[in-house]
């Protein structure tokens, strides 16, 4: 039998794993999170989009070319995720009922492991990552464990990472594995965080 993900099933309840649909999720002021359905691949495709259009833009491709091959890595980074991280929670991030981003948390014995955080443009630069990141930290350091994420070299979020304690443990090329150590439950350093804005 194959094990279906959380965010394969329309049903939860058919699945035996530990699934985001199961539990809550603390959200910035004025969001929520929802655990993601298989409805929600287009609304995926799009925020992968966003988070590539301004690159892409510089190829000089053609819209319509730009457009295939985004989709297509859409798809292939949907794939990957499902395929090594199908047990992981996997969130969407509303705000007034349209979806805004998205959180992929994976739950091992020896860290938190953030597969994926995105926003779509309108939401960045408001505080909101941060509150995010504060949230999964003090999770994580409530059972003692550190967190750990993939981060390219040149993205903008990595100074809000280091600035919240995350270091890079290993050169992974393009990326840098980062690791955030657990430190005492209930010490969240949120220091030059700003509040999230509406």
């Amino acid at each position: 039998m194959t094990r279906r993900t959380a965010f394969e099933a329309r049903d939860v309840g058919e699945t035996g794993l530990r699934t985001a649909a199961a539990m809550s999720r603390p959200a910035p002021p004025g969001t929520l999170f929802r655990a993601a359905t298989i409805d929600d691949s287009v609304f995926f495709a799009a925020l992968y989009a966003s988070t590539r259009a301004e690159e892409l833009a510089l190829s000089g491709w053609p819209a319509a070319m730009q457009a295939a091959f985004l989709a297509q890595q859409a798809a292939a980074q949907h794939a990957h995720y499902v395929q090594y991280y199908g047990d992981a929670d996997w969130w969407v991030l509303e705000r007034n009922g349209r979806p805004i981003g998205r959180l992929i948390l994976a739950h091992w014995p020896s860290q938190h492991r953030i597969v994926d955080i995105a926003l779509l443009p309108e939401a960045r630069g408001r505080g909101l990552g941060g509150a995010i990141l504060a949230s999964v930290i003090a999770a994580a350091e409530a059972g003692g464990k550190p967190v750990s994420i993939h981060v390219e070299k040149a993205n903008p979020a990595m100074r809000l990472y280091r600035r919240l304690g995350f270091a890079t443990v290993e050169d992974k090329g393009v990326y840098d594995l980062m690791m955030r150590p657990a430190a005492a439950p209930g010490r969240v350093d949120t220091a030059g965080l700003r509040p999230p804005v509406s």
